[in-house]
């Protein structure tokens, strides 16, 4: 079974159907990551809808979920979905690179016709993606990301489902996460595995013109990543394509856009520990976070 199949192909799998007493009134928009770099997601998010409430869910006790196989992350991540389901988000997003490249299809064609055919879960890699188009002018493209997105293959599909044409290179950056989450990405010990992973990427295509970003974390490592980028390489960063992706589904899709609050509020849950989390997320948002506590057992 190729990559592509194992996308495509759950239907070895069963959904955790029969969840019932989903609420039908309007909630916040739900915003998931295994861990802190949906953070920067949500960060570009609020500032386009600020007046939207948010949920935002780690699930950092078990993170990360780049490591972990296809069959695990759609496990947890659909978890994750239906519970903020049932805190009433009618609209979830997968700020997570590998949850949208290991779940993400599943769940909107297997799942969310028996759990709630209204409700919508959306990914940050096909907007991703469609930008990328209009930014390389070599058709040659590169894809920093983690162990697990790399091997999904979903980055190349995606872009040759509109371009056949486009190179895709992709080189797996497992260091980076922790390096971000131990706050250690602006020390110069992390200038090592930076360079060492670009130097990768730009050694097996030189031609690359247009750089991806395929982590929530990496946006974090931007400045080190450009030092060691020739001149007028493109980094392309997730955070204000997905914004401007959401705004866009909103405006177009008016009967979810009523079932999403709007008093300005966002509340952060974690299933590890609130404290650690609390000041993890600080260092993303730049701003004192207070977290709570959930349990998916």
């Amino acid at each position: 079974m190729t990559k592509q199949d194992k996308i495509q192909d759950r239907s070895n799998f069963k959904s955790p159907l029969g969840v019932e007493g989903f609420s039908e009134l309007p909630g916040p928009i739900g915003i998931f990551d295994s861990g802190y770099g949906g953070l920067t997601i949500l960060d570009k998010i609020r500032t386009q809808l600020p007046a939207y409430d948010y949920l935002y869910l780690g699930d950092n006790a078990r993170t990360p979920y780049g490591t972990r196989s296809f069959d695990v992350v759609y496990k947890y991540t659909l978890e994750c979905v239906i519970r903020m389901f049932g805190m009433g988000c009618q609209l979830v997003v997968l700020a997570c690179n590998t949850a949208s490249a290991k779940a993400l299809r599943t769940i909107q064609q297997r799942d969310l016709p028996g759990l709630d055919p209204n409700r919508r879960v959306l990914g940050v890699i096909r907007p991703t993606v469609e930008a990328i188009g209009a930014l390389t002018h070599s058709n040659h493209v590169g894809l920093l990301a983690t162990t697990g997105t790399v091997q999904s293959d979903s980055y190349p599909l995606e872009i040759h489902k509109i371009n056949n044409d486009v190179i895709v290179t992709s080189e797996a950056c497992p260091m980076w996460v922790p390096l971000i989450e131990n706050n250690e990405h602006l020390s110069s010990g992390a200038d090592y595995f930076v360079w060492k992973n670009v130097k990768n990427l730009m050694d097996t295509d030189p031609l690359i013109d247009t750089i991806m970003l395929g982590c929530t974390h990496f946006p974090m490592l931007a400045d080190k990543i450009k030092s060691y980028l020739p001149e007028g390489i493109a980094i392309v960063s997730q955070g204000d394509i997905v914004a401007n992706s959401l705004v866009d589904y909103l405006n177009r899709h008016p009967e979810m856009d009523a079932l999403c609050t709007k008093m300005g509020t966002t509340r952060y849950f974690t299933t590890e520990s609130v404290a650690k989390f609390s000041a993890s997320a600080s260092i993303f948002l730049n701003e004192d976070i207070q977290a709570e506590h959930i349990d998916l057992g």
